[in-house]
């Protein structure tokens, strides 16, 4: 998989593929939609990767594993064959619940064995676990094995947000704290703390600043509503490891790039979130 790095000015980081429909019958995702405000997903998977190759975005694309089955409908397999069908833009990752034990390791293991995963992302708060319980080392022993990254939602989850209990969603997980522990115990594994890590922000700071493999993406939150903490960090020690992702289709780049263009980001530092760092970490 080769991307097309001179044909593309960006790389989207945190990109979801949702399956055509899928809100017209999902609460979760309905609530969402209103959280988030005018999301409209593509009506295909390769409609998707249209609209990033006319914006000169490259994109890594994920489904979210849950307990029984993805909430988007769309499978692994799904994404790795989107994947092939876009290698000029898409890096695709997967998603397996940690909490589905050896079975999970067992499916980690065959999608990295297919040669076409870059990556896994876990979302704790969906997935109902411990990023740092040691129940789940085997998974991680796996996908460091493969010197592959991981991406783990951290912080407020807009899923959820105004439901009845959360939807059952509980924040608790999505504290960046727990990844220090990973990160010390799978030093060579990189980790990407997902969105703005509201109410830890200083935890995932302090974690990205402190552990070498540590970094965030910034998605999932439009960056006029960034803490200066943040911005500040950005700007400075975490230069090389921050990096532009959107949340899309919940919320979309032209949204996001708009509002990061008002930020106060210095121009040194501005081409190294938006691409350069992500070709660094994913080693394009």
């Amino acid at each position: 998989m080769t991307l097309a790095l001179d044909a593309i000015d960006a790389i989207d980081v945190h990109v979801h593929a949702w399956a055509p429909g899928v809100a017209d019958d999902d609460p979760m995702l309905q609530q969402a939609a209103k959280y988030f405000g005018n999301v409209q997903p593509p009506k295909t998977l390769d409609d998707m990767a249209a609209y990033y190759r006319e914006r000169r975005l490259g994109c890594v694309v994920f489904t979210v594993d849950e307990k029984g089955g993805s909430d988007v409908h769309v499978s692994n397999d799904d994404v790795l064959a989107f994947a092939a069908r876009n290698t000029d833009i898409v890096i695709p990752f997967a998603s397996v619940d940690p909490t589905r034990g050896a079975e999970g390791v067992r499916e980690a293991e065959r999608l990295i064995a297919t040669g076409k995963v870059r990556g896994f992302k876990l979302h704790p708060q969906i997935q109902a676990f411990y990023a740092n319980d040691p129940a789940f080392y085997p998974y991680y022993e796996v996908i460091e094995a493969a010197k592959l990254p991981i991406i783990v939602h951290t912080g407020h989850s807009g899923m959820g947000t105004g439901m009845r209990g959360g939807g059952g969603i509980r924040l608790k997980y999505g504290n960046p704290m727990l990844l220090d522990d990973v990160a010390v115990d799978f030093p060579d594994m990189p980790i990407i703390l997902a969105h703005p890590s509201f109410p830890w922000q200083d935890e995932a700071l302090s974690v990205c600043l402190h552990k070498p493999q540590v970094y965030i993406d910034l998605s999932g939150w439009s960056p006029k509503y960034f803490p200066p903490n943040l911005i500040q960090y950005a700007n400075t020690q975490l230069k090389h490891k921050v990096l532009f992702g959107s949340d899309y289709p919940v919320l979309t780049p032209d949204r996001w790039l708009a509002d990061f263009a008002k930020l106060p980001i210095k121009d040194e530092v501005r081409p190294l979130i938006l691409k350069e760092n992500a070709i660094q970490l994913f080693g394009l």
